[in-house]
């Protein structure tokens, strides 16, 4: 008499909007953590990067995603293993995403070490005339510089009557000390840019150009980003999806709270 066959086991069912390196919206039985491992790690599609996505209410419905197909597919392989990734959408996922159903973002190393954030309120302060760089990570993927503030450039690259924007935006602010900058190339025109594939004396050029024009607001740097050049540890603020008259805000944690909280993660970013 053969023995009956061993159920197969159940997972947790999770949503996941890849934002970057790439944008998707996937269905997956990985928690946060293996999903980021499996990616980077695990799935016979090479890469070596960071990673960053957010986890989308699993209840989350749109007319324009087939969710519930994907659902009926999304089930253990044969011998229990989980279903890693079942793909959903990889065209306009984030115009289609209600920012209300974001649970969490999750930033990823290229050692599948992950940081989970929480979103929160940001207060406008304006400073004037302060420049400020910027890495639009999607849909658009763009570094450039303006002396809007954070929430400031928000309402700029969703407003409609924008040509190079886009209706809904995942940005973030990078860390940049412009007048030291300045003062370094002034000496030596041969430093090293803060920022990876950008030439000293474009930026350079750039941040007197946004200072001279009052009427300028942003200048963009170049026509592919160098974001995952950037280490984590440059993040300013936080990340921001944003669309027109509606924001979520994930701050990032300070470096010394990272390094208390996920020593794994701070000694990688």
């Amino acid at each position: 008499m053969k023995p009956d066959k061993e159920p197969i086991m159940s997972y947790e069912n999770h949503l996941y909007m890849i934002l970057f390196p790439n944008a998707a919206l996937v269905g997956s039985q990985l928690n946060p953590g293996d999903f980021a491992k499996h990616f980077i790690t695990g799935s016979s599609k090479y890469f070596s990067g960071k990673l960053i996505f957010a986890e989308i209410d699993m209840n989350y419905r749109h007319p324009y995603f087939q969710i519930d197909k994907m659902l009926e597919s999304l089930v253990p392989h044969e011998d229990g293993r989980p279903k890693s990734t079942k793909y959903v959408s990889t065209y306009r996922v984030l115009e289609h995403i209600d920012f209300d159903k974001i649970k969490k973002l999750y930033l990823s190393t290229p050692e599948g070490y992950t940081l989970e954030l929480s979103s929160a309120e940001l207060e406008s302060t304006r400073q004037e005339r302060l420049i400020r760089i910027y890495a639009e990570i999607s849909p658009i993927s763009m570094i450039l510089l303006s002396d809007y503030n954070f929430l400031e450039f928000s309402n700029f690259i969703t407003d409609p009557d924008n040509l190079v924007g886009a209706p809904h935006m995942f940005y973030t602010q990078i860390e940049l000390d412009t007048e030291e900058f300045l003062a370094d190339y002034a000496i030596n025109p041969l430093v090293q840019a803060p920022i990876p594939d950008v030439h000293p004396g474009v930026l350079n050029k750039s941040i007197l150009e946004l200072q001279n024009y009052k009427e300028k607001h942003t200048k963009g740097l170049t026509p592919a980003s160098p974001f995952g050049k950037i280490s984590f540890r440059k993040i300013r603020h936080g990340f921001m999806f944003a669309s027109p008259g509606k924001n979520r805000y994930f701050p990032m944690p300070s470096l010394k709270e990272i390094e208390e909280l996920n020593f794994k993660f701070w000694k990688t970013m």
